[in-house]
């Protein structure tokens, strides 16, 4: 059973992302034969009307398709330095509030994976979802014993639906993977990630790995499994509390004080994934990030986990220990490491990109070489600068694969920073919680490696 507002042929959904485009296409003619009778005062008001109509269209049509196009207007939601704020707050509907399977759909695509309706399995279950996202929606449920849970579902044929959009992307980047500017190995790697995220047993793994290794921060939240209760289409896990972060903003007006202290958090969290547990939640959107009235992280949607090779695990130590002050060698080591072949081949562009890459670095950490250490996080620069360093990347046709979901990662770290306002003294907090876990590690009450 497949709703009709969401086809799952590749001819369907193909058509559909097509008609979006002319339509747009005519709308944005319509607007600019209009500007030639308006004076100036009456332009930015009319430029403001057809950006929020344009991005209420957009919106609409992913928040239908799902899968990945949906996943991508998430990506671009968060390009608060790229795109008018009249189509960031349409585009931002679609971390958690995309339109639901009908209920009827629901049940039976739970029965489907489960076996049995969700009113014969728990005491509770109720049939409108509290989140929906690109590839499943989250219902509330009690369990028979009273415990209050988060039954996740899957949309039905997502697996095929992303399937399909790949290969209609492929088609349409065919003259951008001609020039090199973008690879198939990209695109294989993202796919794979995708098409990773339907599989619900495998992210109830990436829960209980995450649950174990940040329990001793104390100030997470990760949910636990009900194994019991899931398929590899259902997902059902302790129910987190807490608010997604702009709404968490704008309920609670936070003090400057509490801003920087969840920032701090935040950073500690991404460190301690980056430098001590070799893989990343990758699905940084501010949905996935519950904020309690105490600071309390509820981390969620463990779909996407990026697994680190040996080869960016070294690497990201060399930025950490600040390698390239040793001398041209380690220089050159760090751009193999980031380009591999590419470095030796283009070794002026790989160094200047190496360049760019170490002065976002110092900007990040300005303490520790010894500039004024607050870095202002409110400000645009840094995701200006990261965003340059990626088109740079794109131009040079120097692209890493591996670096999809870690970059996705990181820049939702620093949009998350960058919505707190936050003001850190970056190299002293990491100083701080480096010696928290070698205290921690040196007490032995470690369990096991990190």
């Amino acid at each position: 059973m497949v709703s009709k507002d969401r086809p799952q042929s590749r001819i369907g959904r193909g058509f559909r992302i097509g008609k979006l485009g002319l339509s747009l296409t005519g709308s944005y003619l319509g607007y600019q034969f209009q500007n030639l009778f308006l004076d100036e005062r009456e332009r930015p008001e009319k430029r403001k009307s057809f950006q929020k109509k344009a991005a209420q269209q957009i919106r609409k049509e992913l928040e239908s398709l799902k899968g990945p196009v949906m996943k991508l207007g998430q990506v671009l939601s968060m390009q608060s330095q790229m795109l008018p704020e009249e189509v960031l707050s349409e585009l931002a509907n679609l971390q958690m509030r995309a339109p639901a399977m009908h209920p009827t759909l629901a049940r039976a695509q739970f029965k489907a994976s489960f076996g049995k309706f969700p009113e014969e399995v728990f005491r509770e279950f109720s049939p409108e979802p509290f989140a929906a996202a690109s590839l499943g929606q989250v219902h509330r449920a009690v369990t028979k014993a009273g415990e209050k849970i988060a039954v996740k579902i899957q949309y039905p044929a997502i697996r095929t639906a992303i399937e399909h959009d790949f290969q209609l992307l492929r088609s349409a980047a065919i003259p951008v993977r001609l020039t090199g500017h973008a690879t198939e190995a990209m695109f294989a790697e993202v796919e794979r990630g995708m098409l990773q995220e339907t599989d619900y047993v495998n992210e109830g793994r990436n829960i209980e790995f995450f649950r174990e290794r940040v329990a001793f921060l104390g100030y997470v939240r990760v949910p636990r499994v009900r194994w019991d209760l899931s398929t590899d289409r259902v997902l059902s896990m302790s129910f987190i509390p807490g608010e997604p972060l702009p709404d968490f903003l704008a309920r609670n007006k936070p003090s400057q004080e509490m801003r920087n202290a969840i920032g701090i958090r935040l950073l500690e969290l991404f460190n301690l994934q980056l430098h001590r547990m070799d893989q990343i939640h990758a699905d940084p959107h501010p949905g996935n990030y519950l904020i309690d009235s105490d600071g309390t992280i509820g981390l969620v949607d463990f779909g996407c986990v990026k697994k680190f090779s040996p080869e960016f695990i070294e690497l990201m130590r060399a930025f950490e220990e600040r390698a390239w002050l040793r001398g041209d060698e380690q220089a050159r080591r760090m751009a193999g490491l980031i380009w591999g072949a590419q470095a030796s081949r283009k070794p002026q562009v790989a160094r200047k990109l190496l360049e760019q890459a170490i002065a976002f670095y110092e900007m990040l950490f300005p303490g520790a070489s010894g500039r004024t250490p607050v870095v202002d996080f409110g400000s645009d620069k840094i995701l200006n600068s990261m965003f340059q360093i990626w088109n740079n990347c794109l131009r040079s046709k120097t692209i890493n694969p591996e670096f999809a979901f870690y970059t996705r990662a990181e820049m939702g770290l620093y949009n998350l920073l960058h919505m707190l306002h936050a003001k850190i003294d970056t190299a002293a907090a990491l100083v701080k919680f480096y010696k928290r876990i070698a205290a921690r590690e040196d007490s032995g009450r470690s369990h096991g490696p990190w």
